[in-house]
């Protein structure tokens, strides 16, 4: 499997944790990349997959992915969820218009499994996960808290790779669908500063952003690197007006807003991200290294439209049969029960919204996180070829909330428009300890210990946020409509520790065959231990095919989040908009639906596939089949009865009698994934300075078991068709010039089914595949200066029009993983010095 200067090459190699690029042959593409200020050839490795031993994508027992930095950059596309789904067949991600906290990080999907699913390493360290919790994540994303990795530049990447294989007794919890891993910058000299700027073909999303990276050297025996990025986006619409919206136009109603809510990509404030990486040779044998992020985003996203006839506990509780007035006596002398809203409004001592809101309102909902991280270790190698690695990690991601344009009802005519509900806070420490030993012939071996404390926080928001004002025994809601802020009683702090120790082995048993092996044992505080393996071989059968296998359990555990967590949103259920709470799966109100503590959920991984290397052209074809156990998510909403409230209530559980609905995390349901993956590259001789990549993916899940009492047969068609069956994109580059070269990439995207607004499958949407075409041409003016201009579903491709768009105004399905803003086109300038 590897000859001799390959094997010199990992007895040399800088610990797996440093992830460096040490000269290993060539990778997926089967062709080395290129540098584009220098134009010599640069070797990449594949780190992730093994542990024990960097390898090529030829020889990795397990697929893995390598993208080059130039495949981020030549899209139109800046956000890195949007980037990864360009390019990662099996990754999908949508705009999230109105998601509450969902739309300041995105939920993400590989392999059609959860976000939280997937493991995120930076320079092989484990990614802390981000604050936000998906409430709304369109059946697969529900309740999911997995990592924000928009937070990381392109312009600060290497390279990235994607291992599409079970890895969590390698990497731990999380590592079920796979493992992505974002290797950082590391070059000592030389940078590049990038403009760029764009608009959607409808004239709206005008994008404006800066990014540069430079390398620096750490004296004469170190690096230096720092990138940033900063950038803004202006929101976008495409919507219709509302049928409620339009019957009270028509009735004269001249206050209602055109379009009364908007539906489209929500709208970038700023958004400033900083990376940097360094590393510092302490003398031949030992090295210390340190990387690290800021970033602050703040987002602003539409709500659904508050209607000024029936919006229940502010306009009406019967559906606009009788007004909703209140009596701002305080002893109820006004007599203003009964009342139509023109009495009301002539009244002094009575009170209608109509007064403050006579079209209705739509709330603004909003949030700013800031994310941070800091990474900084030593590792060295001994004359005896046992090398270390000694890690300490730090990571914290904020979430502060706010919420516009919307009023606490229960204050009445005193309540503010503007709140603060308050904020989520996710901080994740480590200590990690890797040994690796390549000093056998045919052996090498890896082992580790970990430590990792994980604290989940809740701050309260700003009294109004969830003040019960005097109104409030009127049948006024209380605390700011649309996200209530968390109560003082609501706020805190909850962690927990787990330790955790692996070994990972490989044999090769002759020259063309690799065998390898990993156990990791983990104890968590909270639920105990769990103990994983793996196996996985390559067999050589020739110079130019390989077969390759792997069979792993696997992993997740609940995130403090998921059983900690206190939210109440507003969704659409059977009885219009209503307030649903999410609660600690062991408070009162979920015991009281069967609410119990939450397991981890457990995996069985296999997958086969093989590859093939000749006449410069790669192919790669691998089956996968997930089979996963007491899936964690959050039930569907569970009403409460007036007989519910009332026993919660006589309980001393006061806050029972604000919800309509209740929904808790919980081990509820099995699945079963499988799929194709298929990659493959060709170079031809015949068309000098071209190349074809060719990227599918097949995936298709079935939900073997679930609780009826919790999860509904809606929910169930979501987990196996919210998102599309098939997914794949065919490239083609040319260089026409030597200095002007161009891209051609053609998407494809197969049909999928969506529940409209969540609505339990009363508003259901079939929607198309469809083809998508980007294009980029690029022009070197000289060896510094770069411009390229190019569009991001060039012929303007739109999903299915909506059915169901005069329920809530939204022209297009919400959910389309090629979004629904149509064209983009944008320009790009880039310097490199």
């Amino acid at each position: 499997m590897k000859n001799s200067t390959q094997r010199a090459l990992q007895l040399n190699a800088l610990s797996f944790s440093v992830l460096m690029a040490i000269g290993y042959p060539v990778l997926a593409e089967e062709a080395p990349a290129t540098d584009k200020k220098t134009g010599e050839s640069v070797e990449r490795i594949a780190v992730v997959g093994s542990r024990a031993a960097p390898r090529s994508v030829g020889e990795s027992p397990v697929p893995v992915d390598i993208i080059g930095s130039e495949e981020f950059t030549k899209n139109g596309a800046t956000d890195m969820n949007d980037l990864m789904g360009k390019v990662v067949p099996s990754y999908n991600v949508n705009a999230q218009p109105i998601s509450d906290a969902a739309t300041l990080v995105r939920p993400a999907n590989m392999r059609g499994l959860a976000p939280d699913h997937t493991l995120v390493l930076v320079n092989g360290k484990r990614r802390h996960r981000a604050s936000v919790i998906a409430f709304q994540g369109a059946g697969i994303s529900d309740g999911a808290q997995g990592p924000d990795i928009s937070v990381i530049p392109a312009i600060a990447l290497k390279q990235v790779e994607v291992l599409r294989d079970g890895a969590a007794a390698q990497y731990g919890s999380d590592a079920i669908a796979g493992v992505i891993n974002f290797q950082l910058k590391d070059s000592a000299e030389g940078g590049e500063l990038e403009f760029r700027s764009g608009q959607y073909y409808e004239g709206d999303g005008t994008l404006s952003q800066v990014a540069g990276n430079i390398g620096l050297p750490l004296s004469a025996n170190g690096f230096a690197n720092f990138s940033f990025q900063y950038r803004a986006q202006d929101d976008t619409s495409r919507s219709v007006q509302r049928d409620d919206a339009a019957a009270l136009q028509a009735a004269g109603n001249t206050d209602v807003p055109d379009p009364a809510q908007i539906w489209g990509t929500p709208e970038t404030k700023s958004d400033l991200t900083l990376f940097f990486n360094a590393g510092l040779d302490l003398n031949d044998h030992q090295k210390a290294y340190m990387f690290g992020n800021w970033a602050r985003r703040n987002v602003e996203g539409g709500f659904f439209y508050r209607n000024p006839s029936n919006r229940s506990g502010v306009y009406s509780n019967d559906g606009g049969a009788t007004p909703l007035v209140g009596d701002l006596t305080g002893d109820m002398s006004g007599n203003c029960a009964g009342m139509t809203i023109a009495e009301a409004m002539a009244s002094d001592v009575c009170f209608v919204f109509n007064e403050m809101f006579p079209g209705g309102f739509t709330p603004r909902f909003g949030g700013i996180v800031t994310d941070s991280s800091l990474v900084a270790g030593v590792k060295g190698d001994m004359a005896s070829g046992l090398s270390y690695d000694f890690t300490a990690s730090y990571g914290r991601n904020e979430s502060d909330f706010y919420i516009k344009n919307t009023v606490n009802a229960s204050l009445g005519p005193e309540t503010p428009t503007t709140f603060d509900p308050g904020k989520y806070v996710e901080m994740e420490r480590g200590l990690n300890l890797d040994f690796d030993y390549l000093g056998f012939d045919t052996w090498s071996l890896a082992a580790g210990l970990e430590y990792r404390r994980e604290t989940f926080e809740i701050y309260n928001g700003d009294p109004y946020s969830f003040e019960i004002g005097p109104l409030a025994s009127q049948g006024f809601g209380i605390g700011s409509n649309g996200f209530p802020g968390f109560k003082p009683e609501d706020s805190g702090s909850w962690s927990r520790g787990n330790a955790a120790v692996y070994l990972d082995v490989e044999k090769e048993l002759s020259n063309d065959l690799l065998v390898t092996g990993a156990v990791r044992y983990e104890h968590y505080d909270d639920f105990g231990s769990t103990t994983n393996g793996k196996l996985s071989a390559i067999w050589s059968i020739n110079d130019n095919f390989s077969l390759r296998g792997a069979a792993s359990t696997g992993f997740r555990a609940p995130t403090v989040g998921q059983n900690n967590v206190r939210n109440v949103t507003t969704a659409f259920g059977p009885n219009g908009l209503e307030d649903q709470a999410t609660l600690p799966p062991t408070n009162p109100i979920s015991v009281q639906k069967g609410g119990k503590p939450l397991d981890p959920e457990k995996s069985v991984n296999l997958s086969f596939g093989g590859v093939y290397n000749a006449n410069n052209f790669f192919l790669t074809v691998d089956y996968f089949h997930i089979k996963l156990k007491d899936r964690i998510t959050q039930t569907s909403p569970l009403t409460l009865t007036d007989e519910d409230k009332a026993a919660l209530v006589s309980q001393g559980i006061l806050d029972a009698s604000s919800f309509s609905a209740v929904r808790y995390f919980t081990n509820d349901f099995d699945t079963t994934t499988q799929g194709i993956d298929l990659v493959a590259t060709y170079t031809p001789e015949w068309l000098d300075g071209s190349s074809f990549s060719l990227a599918y993916n097949w995936t298709e899940t079935t939900v073997d078991k679930f609780n009826p009492d919790n999860i509904s047969a809606s929910k169930v068609k979501a987990l196996e068709e919210s998102l599309p069956h098939h997914k794949g994109s065919l490239t083609y580059n040319q260089a026409l010039t030597a200095d002007l070269h161009t891209m051609v990439r053609l998407n494809y995207y197969g049909a999928y089914w969506e529940d409209h607004l969540g609505s339990d499958g009363e508003l259901p949407i079939d929607v198309s595949s469809a083809f998508t075409v980007d294009a980029e041409l690029g022009y070197d003016i000289n060896d510094d200066w770069n411009v390229s201009v190019g569009a991001q579903n060039l012929l303007d491709t739109y999903p299915d029009d909506n059915p169901w768009a005069g329920v809530a105004g939204a022209k297009y399905p919400i959910t389309s993983p090629y979004g629904f803003n149509g064209g983009f086109y944008y320009g790009r300038v880039t310097y490199r010095f």
